[in-house]
């Protein structure tokens, strides 16, 4: 199982992102899969994850409503599309993927994980 994550940058308050994460040596509608991220001196969390036993999909509270997660199944990729983005989104983000995981968007459920990819927001 390999994950590669990727779109990170530099976006000015209130701008958006789109982030990606590639899969290989699994297929990604098989496992519970999601974004975390860490900021400088706090632990990581979870953002947003898409459960492998019905589909439902979790989001932190200080996410909801400006962050969507997707998947492309043919494509084998997950997508965080970030908007409305604000300086305490600055962070690194990495993608997780369980293949046992029924439920939980917690990053030590997460046994294999991708590179992550920084995302400053900064004016």
């Amino acid at each position: 199982v390999q994950l590669q994550a990727s779109g990170g940058g530099l976006v000015q308050p209130g701008g958006s992102l789109n982030l990606s994460c590639a899969g290989s040596g699994f297929t990604l509608d098989d496992y519970s899969i999601g974004w975390f991220r860490q900021a400088p001196g706090k632990e990581r969390e979870g953002v947003a994850c898409i459960m492998k036993s019905n589909g439902e999909i979790y989001y932190a509270d200080s996410v909801q409503g400006r962050f969507t997660v997707s998947r492309d199944n043919a494509k084998n990729t997950l997508y965080l599309l970030m908007n409305s983005l604000k300086p305490e989104d600055t962070a690194v983000y990495y993608c997780a993927a369980d293949g046992i995981l029924a439920w939980g968007c917690r990053p030590p459920l997460y046994d294999y994980w991708g590179q992550g990819t920084l995302v400053t927001v900064s004016s």
